[in-house]
Protein backbone atom coordinates (compact mmCIF):
# COMPACT_ATOMS: atom_id res chain seq x y z
CA UNK A 1 0.00 0.00 0.00
CA UNK A 2 0.99 3.66 -0.08
CA UNK A 3 2.51 4.76 3.22
CA UNK A 4 3.44 8.31 4.19
CA UNK A 5 6.41 8.48 6.58
CA UNK A 6 6.17 11.58 8.77
CA UNK A 7 9.63 12.65 9.93
CA UNK A 8 11.63 15.76 10.79
CA UNK A 9 9.21 18.08 12.55
CA UNK A 10 9.79 21.00 14.88
CA UNK A 11 11.38 19.52 17.99
CA UNK A 12 14.92 19.36 19.33
CA UNK A 13 14.94 15.79 17.99
CA UNK A 14 14.39 16.91 14.39
CA UNK A 15 17.68 15.43 13.11
CA UNK A 16 17.04 12.14 14.89
CA UNK A 17 13.57 11.97 13.35
CA UNK A 18 14.91 12.58 9.83
CA UNK A 19 17.35 9.69 10.34
CA UNK A 20 14.54 7.47 11.68
CA UNK A 21 12.34 8.40 8.73
CA UNK A 22 15.00 7.39 6.23
CA UNK A 23 15.55 4.03 7.91
CA UNK A 24 11.80 3.37 8.10
CA UNK A 25 11.33 4.32 4.43
CA UNK A 26 14.06 1.86 3.39
CA UNK A 27 12.41 -0.95 5.35
CA UNK A 28 8.96 -0.20 3.95
CA UNK A 29 10.32 -0.33 0.39
CA UNK A 30 11.96 -3.66 1.17
CA UNK A 31 8.55 -4.87 2.39
CA UNK A 32 6.99 -3.93 -0.97
CA UNK A 33 5.17 -0.69 -0.08
CA UNK A 34 5.09 2.62 -1.95
CA UNK A 35 6.56 5.32 0.27
CA UNK A 36 6.19 9.09 0.57
CA UNK A 37 8.64 10.61 3.11
CA UNK A 38 7.17 13.89 4.37
CA UNK A 39 8.71 16.50 6.68
CA UNK A 40 5.71 18.66 7.63
CA UNK A 41 7.95 21.41 9.05
CA UNK A 42 10.07 21.87 5.91
CA UNK A 43 9.55 24.57 3.29
CA UNK A 44 9.17 21.68 0.80
CA UNK A 45 7.49 18.92 2.85
CA UNK A 46 7.67 16.07 0.33
CA UNK A 47 11.26 14.85 0.68
CA UNK A 48 11.13 12.34 -2.18
CA UNK A 49 8.85 10.13 -4.16
CA UNK A 50 6.59 8.50 -4.50
CA UNK A 51 9.28 5.88 -3.88
CA UNK A 52 8.72 2.34 -5.07
CA UNK A 53 10.45 -0.96 -4.23
CA UNK A 54 13.93 -0.89 -5.71
CA UNK A 55 14.37 2.86 -5.21
CA UNK A 56 17.15 4.09 -2.94
CA UNK A 57 16.71 6.24 0.17
CA UNK A 58 19.31 8.53 1.68
CA UNK A 59 19.42 8.33 5.48
CA UNK A 60 20.29 11.62 7.17
CA UNK A 61 23.11 11.74 9.71
CA UNK A 62 22.46 12.91 13.26
CA UNK A 63 24.65 15.86 14.29
CA UNK A 64 26.51 16.08 17.58
CA UNK A 65 24.22 18.88 18.80
CA UNK A 66 20.44 19.27 18.50
CA UNK A 67 19.02 21.99 16.22
CA UNK A 68 18.89 25.55 17.53
CA UNK A 69 15.76 26.42 19.56
CA UNK A 70 15.56 29.67 17.59
CA UNK A 71 14.39 27.66 14.54
CA UNK A 72 11.40 26.22 16.36
CA UNK A 73 8.77 28.98 15.88
CA UNK A 74 9.12 28.90 12.08
CA UNK A 75 9.14 25.10 12.00
CA UNK A 76 5.98 25.00 14.12
CA UNK A 77 4.14 27.45 11.89
CA UNK A 78 4.97 25.39 8.82
CA UNK A 79 4.06 22.14 10.54
CA UNK A 80 0.68 23.36 11.78
CA UNK A 81 -0.20 24.69 8.33
CA UNK A 82 0.84 21.43 6.66
CA UNK A 83 -1.15 19.18 8.98
CA UNK A 84 -4.36 21.21 8.98
CA UNK A 85 -4.89 21.87 5.27
CA UNK A 86 -3.47 21.95 1.78
CA UNK A 87 -1.54 19.35 -0.23
CA UNK A 88 0.20 17.66 2.72
CA UNK A 89 -3.08 16.89 4.44
CA UNK A 90 -4.43 15.54 1.15
CA UNK A 91 -1.38 13.26 0.87
CA UNK A 92 -2.05 11.96 4.38
CA UNK A 93 -5.71 11.33 3.65
CA UNK A 94 -4.86 9.58 0.40
CA UNK A 95 -2.44 7.13 2.00
CA UNK A 96 -3.29 3.70 3.33
CA UNK A 97 -1.29 4.48 6.47
CA UNK A 98 0.81 7.23 8.01
CA UNK A 99 3.95 5.97 9.75
CA UNK A 100 4.77 8.45 12.52
CA UNK A 101 8.57 8.62 12.76
CA UNK A 102 8.49 11.97 14.58
CA UNK A 103 10.24 12.27 17.95
CA UNK A 104 9.76 14.90 20.63
CA UNK A 105 7.65 18.05 20.61
CA UNK A 106 4.37 17.86 18.74
CA UNK A 107 5.29 14.43 17.38
CA UNK A 108 5.43 12.89 20.84
CA UNK A 109 3.20 15.01 23.09
CA UNK A 110 0.01 13.91 21.33
CA UNK A 111 -0.50 17.00 19.13
CA UNK A 112 0.19 15.28 15.80
CA UNK A 113 -1.71 12.15 16.80
CA UNK A 114 -4.79 14.21 17.70
CA UNK A 115 -4.60 16.13 14.39
CA UNK A 116 -4.37 12.87 12.44
CA UNK A 117 -7.29 11.39 14.36
CA UNK A 118 -9.44 14.45 13.66
CA UNK A 119 -8.56 14.17 9.97
CA UNK A 120 -9.62 10.49 10.04
CA UNK A 121 -6.12 9.34 9.09
CA UNK A 122 -4.84 5.91 10.19
CA UNK A 123 -1.39 6.10 11.81
CA UNK A 124 1.16 3.97 13.64
CA UNK A 125 1.95 4.02 17.33
CA UNK A 126 0.23 5.34 20.42
CA UNK A 127 -2.82 7.59 20.45
CA UNK A 128 -2.71 11.22 21.54
CA UNK A 129 -3.81 10.56 25.12
CA UNK A 130 -1.05 7.99 25.79
CA UNK A 131 1.56 10.25 24.18
CA UNK A 132 0.47 13.17 26.36
CA UNK A 133 0.51 11.01 29.49
CA UNK A 134 4.11 9.92 28.87
CA UNK A 135 5.49 13.22 27.59
CA UNK A 136 5.48 15.24 30.84
CA UNK A 137 8.04 13.36 32.93
CA UNK A 138 6.86 14.76 36.26
CA UNK A 139 3.24 13.76 35.81
CA UNK A 140 4.15 10.43 34.22
CA UNK A 141 6.41 9.50 37.12
CA UNK A 142 3.70 10.38 39.62
CA UNK A 143 1.24 8.09 37.82
CA UNK A 144 3.80 5.30 37.47
CA UNK A 145 4.82 5.52 41.12
CA UNK A 146 1.19 5.20 42.19
CA UNK A 147 0.90 2.07 40.00
CA UNK A 148 3.84 0.38 41.68
CA UNK A 149 6.57 1.20 39.15
CA UNK A 150 9.59 2.37 41.19
CA UNK A 151 10.64 5.96 40.47
CA UNK A 152 13.19 8.24 42.13
CA UNK A 153 12.20 11.22 44.23
CA UNK A 154 11.75 14.27 42.02
CA UNK A 155 11.16 18.01 42.27
CA UNK A 156 9.78 20.27 39.55
CA UNK A 157 11.45 23.67 39.23
CA UNK A 158 10.95 26.54 36.80
CA UNK A 159 14.07 28.76 36.92
CA UNK A 160 13.33 32.44 36.96
CA UNK A 161 10.04 32.04 38.82
CA UNK A 162 11.55 32.84 42.25
CA UNK A 163 13.95 31.21 44.65
CA UNK A 164 15.21 27.69 44.10
CA UNK A 165 12.77 25.37 45.91
CA UNK A 166 13.91 24.11 49.30
CA UNK A 167 13.48 20.50 48.15
CA UNK A 168 15.95 21.07 45.30
CA UNK A 169 18.54 22.28 47.81
CA UNK A 170 17.75 19.27 50.01
CA UNK A 171 18.32 16.80 47.15
CA UNK A 172 21.56 18.53 46.19
CA UNK A 173 22.82 18.50 49.78
CA UNK A 174 22.40 14.70 49.81
CA UNK A 175 24.55 14.18 46.71
CA UNK A 176 24.69 14.90 42.97
CA UNK A 177 21.43 15.52 41.13
CA UNK A 178 20.35 15.34 37.50
CA UNK A 179 18.43 18.18 35.89
CA UNK A 180 16.47 17.71 32.69
CA UNK A 181 13.63 19.48 30.86
CA UNK A 182 10.38 18.05 32.15
CA UNK A 183 9.13 17.68 28.56
CA UNK A 184 11.82 16.85 26.02
CA UNK A 185 13.49 13.78 24.57
CA UNK A 186 16.79 12.27 23.39
CA UNK A 187 18.37 13.40 26.68
CA UNK A 188 18.57 16.97 25.36
CA UNK A 189 19.92 19.31 28.08
CA UNK A 190 20.26 16.51 30.64
CA UNK A 191 23.00 17.50 33.09
CA UNK A 192 24.59 16.26 36.27
CA UNK A 193 24.87 18.90 38.99
CA UNK A 194 27.19 18.60 42.00
CA UNK A 195 27.11 22.10 43.52
CA UNK A 196 24.69 25.02 43.93
CA UNK A 197 26.96 27.06 41.64
CA UNK A 198 26.55 24.47 38.88
CA UNK A 199 22.80 24.50 39.43
CA UNK A 200 22.67 28.22 38.64
CA UNK A 201 24.70 27.70 35.46
CA UNK A 202 22.57 24.84 34.12
CA UNK A 203 19.21 26.57 34.64
CA UNK A 204 17.56 28.00 31.54
CA UNK A 205 14.94 30.61 32.44
CA UNK A 206 11.42 29.65 31.40
CA UNK A 207 12.15 25.92 30.96
CA UNK A 208 10.51 23.75 33.59
CA UNK A 209 13.04 21.27 34.94
CA UNK A 210 12.77 17.95 36.71
CA UNK A 211 15.42 17.55 39.41
CA UNK A 212 16.12 14.07 40.77
CA UNK A 213 18.99 12.31 42.57
CA UNK A 214 21.83 11.08 40.39
CA UNK A 215 21.55 7.29 40.26
CA UNK A 216 25.03 5.72 40.09
CA UNK A 217 24.04 2.22 38.99
CA UNK A 218 23.61 0.39 35.70
CA UNK A 219 21.31 1.69 32.95
CA UNK A 220 18.77 -0.37 31.01
CA UNK A 221 16.06 0.07 28.41
CA UNK A 222 13.11 -2.21 27.69
CA UNK A 223 10.98 -1.88 24.56
CA UNK A 224 7.37 -3.06 24.39
CA UNK A 225 5.76 -3.85 21.03
CA UNK A 226 2.04 -4.49 21.33
CA UNK A 227 1.74 -6.66 24.43
CA UNK A 228 5.28 -8.09 24.30
CA UNK A 229 8.29 -6.84 26.23
CA UNK A 230 11.47 -7.34 24.20
CA UNK A 231 14.85 -8.41 25.63
CA UNK A 232 16.54 -5.95 27.98
CA UNK A 233 19.20 -3.63 26.57
CA UNK A 234 22.03 -2.48 28.83
CA UNK A 235 23.72 0.85 28.08
CA UNK A 236 27.34 0.64 29.20
CA UNK A 237 28.48 4.22 29.67
CA UNK A 238 31.92 5.79 29.51
CA UNK A 239 30.39 9.10 30.64
CA UNK A 240 28.23 9.85 33.71
CA UNK A 241 25.07 10.33 31.61
CA UNK A 242 23.53 8.88 28.46
CA UNK A 243 23.20 12.32 26.83
CA UNK A 244 22.30 13.44 23.29
CA UNK A 245 25.85 13.10 21.93
CA UNK A 246 26.35 9.64 23.43
CA UNK A 247 23.03 8.40 22.02
CA UNK A 248 23.62 9.21 18.38
CA UNK A 249 27.35 9.05 17.74
CA UNK A 250 28.51 5.51 16.86
CA UNK A 251 30.98 4.12 19.37
CA UNK A 252 30.20 6.63 22.13
CA UNK A 253 28.66 3.89 24.30
CA UNK A 254 28.35 0.12 24.27
CA UNK A 255 24.82 -1.26 24.10
CA UNK A 256 24.35 -4.93 24.92
CA UNK A 257 21.25 -6.97 24.10
CA UNK A 258 20.25 -9.22 25.69
CA UNK A 259 21.77 -7.59 28.77
CA UNK A 260 24.22 -9.75 30.71
CA UNK A 261 22.19 -9.80 33.92
CA UNK A 262 20.52 -12.48 36.06
CA UNK A 263 17.31 -13.86 34.61
CA UNK A 264 15.33 -12.64 37.62
CA UNK A 265 16.42 -9.02 37.04
CA UNK A 266 15.69 -9.25 33.33
CA UNK A 267 12.17 -10.57 33.98
CA UNK A 268 11.61 -7.88 36.63
CA UNK A 269 12.61 -5.11 34.20
CA UNK A 270 10.39 -6.52 31.46
CA UNK A 271 7.47 -6.78 33.88
CA UNK A 272 7.96 -3.16 34.97
CA UNK A 273 8.13 -1.97 31.35
CA UNK A 274 4.85 -3.73 30.54
CA UNK A 275 3.21 -2.24 33.61
CA UNK A 276 4.44 1.25 32.66
CA UNK A 277 3.23 0.76 29.07
CA UNK A 278 -0.23 -0.25 30.20
CA UNK A 279 -0.50 2.26 33.07
CA UNK A 280 0.05 5.23 30.75
CA UNK A 281 -2.65 4.00 28.37
CA UNK A 282 -0.64 2.39 25.57
CA UNK A 283 -2.95 -0.02 23.76
CA UNK A 284 -2.13 -3.29 22.04
CA UNK A 285 -1.44 -1.50 18.73
CA UNK A 286 1.25 0.77 20.23
CA UNK A 287 4.92 0.47 21.07
CA UNK A 288 7.09 2.20 23.66
CA UNK A 289 10.49 2.13 25.34
CA UNK A 290 10.96 2.45 29.08
CA UNK A 291 14.32 3.59 30.47
CA UNK A 292 15.68 2.52 33.86
CA UNK A 293 18.72 3.35 35.97
CA UNK A 294 19.72 1.59 39.17
CA UNK A 295 20.41 3.26 42.51
CA UNK A 296 23.42 2.53 44.70
CA UNK A 297 21.72 -0.62 46.02
CA UNK A 298 21.14 -1.96 42.50
CA UNK A 299 17.37 -1.29 42.50
CA UNK A 300 16.05 -0.18 39.07
CA UNK A 301 14.18 3.13 38.95
CA UNK A 302 12.04 4.16 35.98
CA UNK A 303 13.37 7.33 34.35
CA UNK A 304 10.76 7.77 31.62
CA UNK A 305 8.55 6.09 29.03
CA UNK A 306 9.09 7.04 25.38
CA UNK A 307 5.96 7.02 23.22
CA UNK A 308 7.84 7.45 19.90
CA UNK A 309 11.27 5.89 20.48
CA UNK A 310 14.04 6.34 17.94
CA UNK A 311 14.21 4.11 14.88
CA UNK A 312 17.68 5.05 13.62
CA UNK A 313 20.36 2.47 12.92
CA UNK A 314 21.83 3.06 16.40
CA UNK A 315 18.53 3.33 18.31
CA UNK A 316 17.61 1.07 21.21
CA UNK A 317 14.28 -0.27 19.91
CA UNK A 318 15.82 -1.83 16.76
CA UNK A 319 18.60 -3.26 18.94
CA UNK A 320 16.02 -4.84 21.27
CA UNK A 321 14.17 -6.21 18.23
CA UNK A 322 17.40 -7.80 17.00
CA UNK A 323 17.79 -9.35 20.46
CA UNK A 324 14.36 -10.93 19.94
CA UNK A 325 15.50 -12.33 16.59
CA UNK A 326 13.69 -9.74 14.42
CA UNK A 327 15.31 -8.01 11.48
CA UNK A 328 14.76 -4.26 11.15
CA UNK A 329 12.19 -4.71 8.34
CA UNK A 330 10.35 -7.27 10.48
CA UNK A 331 10.11 -4.75 13.33
CA UNK A 332 8.65 -2.19 10.92
CA UNK A 333 6.25 -4.78 9.50
CA UNK A 334 4.99 -5.58 12.99
CA UNK A 335 4.40 -1.89 13.72
CA UNK A 336 2.49 -1.52 10.43
CA UNK A 337 0.45 -4.66 11.07
CA UNK A 338 -0.56 -3.46 14.55
CA UNK A 339 -1.80 -0.16 13.10
CA UNK A 340 -3.85 -1.94 10.42
CA UNK A 341 -5.80 -4.15 12.84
Amino acid sequence: MRIVVLCGGESSERDVSLASGGSVARALLELGHEVLPVDPAAAEPLRAGPLRPGDTVEVAAVGKEPPSPSDRPLLRRRMHAALTGGPVLELLRGAGLVFVALHGGWGEDGTVQDLLRKADVRFTGANGAACAAAWHKGRAQAVLGAAGVPVAERVLWRPGSGEVPRDVHRLLAAGPVVTKPVADGSSVSVQRVDTPEQLALTASEGTELLVEPFLPGREFAVAVVGDRALPVVEIELTTPLFDYTAKYQPGAVTEVCPARIPRELAEHLRHLALRAHETLGFAGDAYSRTDFRCDAAGRPMCLEVNACPGLTATSLLPLAAAGAGWTYPELIRRIVDMAMR
